[in-house]
């Protein structure tokens, strides 16, 4: 019985597979700069108090995106940035805007974009 993702052809060699690493990373930093304007968007739309349903819902399913493909680069430390922004904005009342500016403002910081 086949093993999950055996049919993959992962490369074996660690330098093979850091370059496509590498390559996938350079290919999705466009999307990936969208993904955090949308999130400075709705900080800026928090901080005045005119952040919206939609809005909100918008930067929940972006901070839940950022956190799977941040956490497939290695960027641990980014996911569990991006999973406190999605649980944060998921609750209910108002958003903290500081505490989710700080923690956009802290994912880029260390993703250097």
């Amino acid at each position: 019985m086949p093993q999950p993702f055996e049919s993959a052809k992962a490369p074996k060699d660690p330098d093979a597979t850091r370059k496509l690493l590498s390559t996938l990373w350079e290919r999705n930093l466009p999307m990936l700069r969208d993904r955090f304007a949308e999130l400075e968007h709705a900080v800026v739309a928090a901080r005045a108090g005119t952040m919206t349903q939609p809005q909100r819902e918008g930067a929940i399913s972006t901070a839940h995106k950022l956190a799977g493909s941040l956490g497939m680069f290695g960027y641990r430390e980014c996911t569990e940035f991006a999973r406190r922004i999605e649980q944060h904005l998921e609750a209910t009342g108002p958003v903290d805007a500081l505490r989710f500016g700080e923690d956009v403002a802290a994912m880029q910081a260390a993703l250097s974009l």
